[in-house]
Parts: C-alpha cells; structure tokens; sequence
C-alpha cells in the first residue's frame, strides 16, 4: 500500500503537537480490520491533544482522532468482510492507538460497529462521539424517570457539538428544551435547532452560596462542569436528574447534600469512551431510529484534513459552533 495521509500528535517540550504526515500501514498500530477512512468528526477532546491546551494522548506519537467512519479495506475476523460499512468511536483511539485523522485505520475488531441501516457514512461521523454522548445521556436520563411531561430540560454548552446534537435531539423527542449558552450570537441557530428559550451565562450567579436554587429543570445534560454543574445540582426540581459528561468549564464539583436528600436529584455520569459494546450497538440504533436528526446540515459541516488545526483552535477559543466532519472519500 503507498503512503497516506495523516494528522499526528507528538510530544516537544512536555506538550503535545500535531503535524501532518505520510504514513504507510508499517507505521500504525496493530488490530484485526484496516479501515479506508471516509469521514471523521472533530470532537473537543480532539483539540485539546492537537493544541496541547489538555493532556489527553498518552502515547506519542499518535494520529489524532478519536472517530472514524468508512469501508473495510481488510480483515481478520471473520464478523466483517471487505466493503463493509463501519465505524468506530472512542475506546483508545486518538489518545493511545492512532486514530481517525487518516486516510486509513486499524483497530482491534471488537471496537467496530456496523454501520446502522439509516445512517451514511457522514452521518455516523456528523453525530461521532459528540452524537453518541447526546444519545447516551438521553437514554440514562430516560431510565431515570425523565420524560416530556416532567418539565424543561437544560442544556448547557449548547453551542458545542454535544450540546447541539442534545438540543435538536430532545427537540424531536417533544422536550422542551432550554440551551444555555454564553454565546448571545448564536441565539437564533439555538433556535434553529428546537431550543424553545436561550439563557445566557452572563444572567446567572454561578457562585451563589445558597444550597438550593429556585427549582427549574426536571432533567439537565451539562457539557460544562465547575461551577455550572454545582448550579444545576442546586436548581433541579424534585427528582431531576443531571447527565454530566463534560469538563469544560472546570474539573471541581463544590455542592452541598441538601439537593440530593431534600429534592432526591441524581447526577448520573456518562464515559461515553468505554461503553460496551451491545450498549454502544443500542445507542447508534436509536440514532438511526427515534434520535436520528432530521436536518444535519443545521448542525455539520464538512471540511478537508488540512484545516484541521484551525478547526482545532477555534473549538478551544470557544468561538465554533456545530460539528466539523474531516472528509476524505466524497460521499
């Protein structure tokens, strides 16, 4: 096979740095299924390992990406066969086995899902990981008791890739949904993808003292963590629950007992990463089901390998909105 394509992390000075490359399959790392890589999405996590902005890879070097979506080139494990339509998320790709910014992938097979009936290939990487945590942290809300009719649910950094995908997802399940953002621009694509009202960070005491808030949502996904996880513990109704997947906005959580004895909330955690498989086969079946999005283009848009780094720090200066999808075989 001639050389490839590639976007790779290194390590310079105690920070991580991208570069792009060539490589041939001699220079990734071992697995059962080469995948011709057709599209890959960029997550958050994706720009923290590329700008050195987080420690996230933890073997250098490695081809970033921590998605891909596209065509089994080879195999040796007898549940694929060659031209079938895959994907993968999560697991150790793009932080210690190379990922999905290239033009070819190779992974253990016990990480690949067929590609759902429903989805293409640029659907599957328009959701990625960011759609695949939305999906999951519905379902745990879900199993929680959370339904239409208990009241508004919260979305916080709804101008992320998750919080975007959440916002039009709940939207079409007939939630009503409340984004919350710190991004008054971006209003009306909130909007667009069924918010029914904006609430801006710059209108909250997020260091309010109070242990209880004025109770408001019945269910929350936060995206963000800190200070605004520790406000929605205190102003969930009585046995709201939260999904928290996210980091963005701090690693701390200062809370009290009183919204967890008093208003019997949960805080549910959701590591989309290691999610086992026939819970991860569950979860891409509703989104080619009742989660599939009816407009992905409000959401994804596509891009070409070499604009990676801007993407990159754009998502880290929190100026982006939606989802970047890396595209390598034209649909």
């Amino acid at each position: 096979m001639t050389a490839f394509n590639a976007y790779r992390i290194f390590e310079e000075n105690g920070k991580s740095i991208g570069r792009f490359v060539e490589l041939s399959l001699d220079d990734i790392d071992p697995g059962t299924v080469v995948i011709r890589t057709h599209y890959s999405g960029v997550n958050y996590k994706d720009a923290l390992a590329a700008t050195g902005a987080g420690k996230v890879v933890r073997r250098f070097p490695c081809v970033g990406g921590v998605d891909a979506a596209g065509v089994v080139e080879s195999t040796q494990d007898a549940r694929f066969k060659v031209g079938d339509r895959v994907l993968v998320t999560g697991y150790e790709m793009g932080v210690a086995h190379d990922g999905g910014f290239a033009e070819y992938v190779r992974v253990p097979a016990d990480w690949v899902v067929p590609l759902p009936s429903g989805l293409s290939l640029f659907d599957a990487m328009a959701l990625g990981t960011a759609g695949f945590t939305a999906a999951l942290s519905i379902h745990r809300l879900e199993q929680n008791e959370l339904t239409p009719e208990k009241g508004k649910v919260v979305v916080t950094g709804a101008t992320g890739g998750v919080g975007s995908l959440a916002v039009r997802m709940l939207s079409q399940l007939g939630y009503q949904v409340v984004a919350l953002t710190g991004k008054p621009a971006q209003e009306e694509y909130l909007r667009s993808l069924g918010a029914s009202e904006i609430l801006l960070r710059s209108k909250i005491d997020f260091t309010s003292q109070r242990p209880l808030e004025r109770a408001q949502w019945a269910g929350a996904l936060d995206a963000v963590g800190g200070d605004t996880l520790s406000w929605l513990t205190r102003s969930m109704q009585q046995n709201g629950a939260i999904a928290s997947f996210g980091n963005a906005g701090g690693l701390e959580l200062h809370t009290s007992i009183f919204p967890f004895i008093l208003r019997g909330i949960k805080l549910l955690g959701v590591d989309s990463a290691a999610t086992r498989m026939p819970l991860r086969k569950q979860m891409w079946q509703r989104l080619a089901g009742d989660l599939r999005l009816d407009r992905y283009d409000l959401i994804a848009h596509r891009i070409a390998l070499s604009d990676l780094p801007e993407v990159c720090a754009r998502l880290i200066d929190g100026v982006s909105h939606g989802r970047s999808v890396v595209e390598f075989v034209p649909d």
